[in-house]
């Protein structure tokens, strides 16, 4: 079922796949229907996410530009990790500013940026207290960051929070 012409790169996932929604965090494609919405019919993943037991509908056509992606494999773990103890570089002393810079890391996706985030924030917490706002976007960072590993690794949560609280507490 090839489509050909077409310039866009379209992803196809089955029922089974484990993927990441931005924001939200991993999760598992558990059917592919098709549905009829707002007077169209359209075929959607139907997603359970992991962390929060939340049941989400993406439409198939939508999902690159949702962000939807297959979670990291074992290269890219070793990858995070080491941008984890990587020493952050922080710029931006407006907290409002740094905290906008911070919500667009973690929408865009990227298991990367999100580990930026979870880095940058643990340390700025260790040094000063965090905002409420920033304490929660930690938090937030933090476990889609071991979710995702915990995934990936096939390893449970806890696990992987230890491998990740290790790595931060040591930088």
């Amino acid at each position: 079922m090839a489509k050909m012409g077409k310039a866009t790169k379209k992803s196809s996932y089955n029922v089974g796949d484990r993927v990441v929604y931005p924001m939200h965090g991993v999760g598992i494609i558990d059917a592919i229907e098709k549905k009829v919405v707002l007077g169209k019919k359209n075929e959607f993943y139907i997603i359970s996410i992991v962390n929060s037991g939340m049941k989400v509908m993406i439409p198939v056509d939508n999902a690159d530009s949702i962000g939807i992606r297959s979670i990291i494999g074992k290269r890219e773990i070793a990858k995070v990790i080491a941008l984890l103890k990587k020493t952050g570089v922080e710029t931006e002393d407006d907290w409002k500013l740094r905290y906008q810079n911070n919500i667009d890391k973690v929408k865009s996706g990227s298991i990367f940026e999100v580990a930026e985030v979870a880095r940058d924030l643990y340390r700025r917490g260790r040094e000063k207290e965090l905002s409420i706002m920033e304490r929660k976007l930690y938090e937030s960072a933090y476990q889609l960051v071991i979710h995702e590993i915990a995934m990936s690794k096939n390893i449970d949560v806890a696990e992987a929070g230890n491998i990740v609280s290790e790595v931060l507490s040591a930088g």
